[in-house]
């Protein structure tokens, strides 16, 4: 996922950052919000509108087509006066075009593996031109960081809110279980990314970053529930990094097996009732 310096935005006088801005708080959403609708690194929208960093071109053509506004509008181009009614443009899919593009990419991904999807099909999927799809990202790569990163956040997303609705620690780690069994199709979309993001990362230092970060935030999550078991008392005394680490591995091993081999060897009831035997004889207070 390495940028072209050339695709850079010049922005010396800071005003393409100030119009930025301006999107987002007509929005009235958090940045953190703003960079998953737009599907960017949460960090490189902070650095660009601190100033330490320059919008690419493509990130500003997501940001006009979120905010509803004209890319050259954005850039300091004069406003073009608005179509005729019966002119009008057709309307934009739920979440914006960019949001759409990364979702299709996703399911096709996981139907038939990221080097089986091309722009063209993703293109075909959307209801739109090949152009589209490169105007909003220019490259595969950049496109497979993020579908990746719009997988991480929407897992990060349902995390968060089974977590807040728990009790106690032991119903939240059964509520992370049951997240990562694959019994629902979109469970199992997600699974099948993963399996090929592991397959890029293996080759790919970008990806391999990308890959790093997710499983730094996922057993950190894993680690601190671990340890509020622990002083709650319904988990014993473990040490909740190296036992996150056994039970991430073991999720990741089960999940490949399940997706990988037929319905009636290793299915998703199996993979539940073994990481629920884990609980129950490694971790659960007696």
């Amino acid at each position: 996922m390495k940028e072209d310096p050339g695709a850079r935005v010049g922005d010396d006088a800071g005003e393409v950052t100030d119009r930025v801005r301006e999107v987002i708080d007509r929005l009235g959403c958090s940045h953190r919000e703003f960079a998953r609708r737009i599907v960017m690194d949460p960090s490189k929208l902070s650095r660009s509108l601190g100033g330490t960093r320059r919008f690419t071109l493509a990130e500003i053509v997501r940001i006009a087509d979120i905010g509803g506004v004209e890319v050259g509008r954005l850039l300091g181009s004069p406003e073009r006066p608005a179509p005729p009614a019966d002119r009008a443009p057709a309307p934009l899919p739920e979440g914006g075009r960019p949001l759409q593009i990364v979702r299709e990419t996703v399911r096709l991904i996981a139907e038939h593996g990221f080097h089986g999807v091309r722009v063209a099909d993703i293109a075909a999927a959307c209801g739109t031109s090949t152009a589209a799809v490169h105007y909003h990202f220019p490259g595969r790569d950049e496109l497979l960081e993020a579908a990746v990163r719009w997988c991480m956040d929407e897992d990060t997303d349902r995390r968060a809110a089974g977590l807040a609705e728990a009790s106690d620690a032991h119903e939240e780690l059964l509520h992370l279980i049951a997240l990562q069994t694959p019994r629902t199709g979109q469970q199992r979309r997600q699974w099948l990314v993963w399996l090929d993001l592991w397959a890029q990362a293996a080759r790919s230092t970008a990806v391999g970053r990308l890959h790093e970060h997710y499983y730094r935030q996922w057993r950190t999550t894993v680690a601190d529930v671990l340890r509020r078991g622990v002083e709650q008392g319904v988990f014993r005394p473990v040490d909740p990094e190296f036992t996150a680490l056994r039970l991430t591995a073991l999720i990741d091993g089960l999940a490949t097996q399940v997706l990988a081999t037929a319905p009636d060897s290793t299915g998703p009831d199996t993979m539940h009732a073994a990481l629920l035997a884990f609980v129950e004889g490694e971790l659960t207070a007696g």
